[in-house]
């Protein structure tokens, strides 16, 4: 019985089942554009805009790095930035460290309060 199950496979032409090439891809395809859609286009559109936040930044503007720290910018230079994060405290960034701009003061944590 198997090798009779086996040769009806093998006799079987390609004409048979095959259908069209571009039907059995489309539900690949579809899922490309799905992944597109949601995954790849967002992020670059977040990229896009953070790149345009770096550019714009000017002396004064109030940043987060990436690394979680605030600070008010006070230099800029072309790959860096020299962030103030205290009284007496002054730290240089990259420009790629920066991850935007602090809306208000009350993003700041306070950690003096128990």
């Amino acid at each position: 019985m198997f090798q009779d199950n086996l040769l009806f496979f093998l006799k079987a032409s390609p004409e048979q089942g095959s259908g069209n090439a571009l039907v059995q891809f489309l539900p690949i395809i579809a899922i490309f554009f799905v992944f597109y859609f949601l995954l790849i286009r967002p992020q670059q559109k977040k990229q896009k805009d953070v790149q345009l936040v770096r550019e714009n930044l000017k002396k004064g503007d109030k940043v987060i790095t990436s690394g979680g720290i605030y600070g008010q910018v006070v230099g800029i230079d072309q790959q860096s930035i020299m962030l103030k994060v205290d009284e007496k405290t002054k730290i240089q960034v990259l420009k790629a460290a920066i991850a935007g701009k602090q809306e208000s003061d009350t993003d700041k944590i306070d950690l003096e309060k128990p």
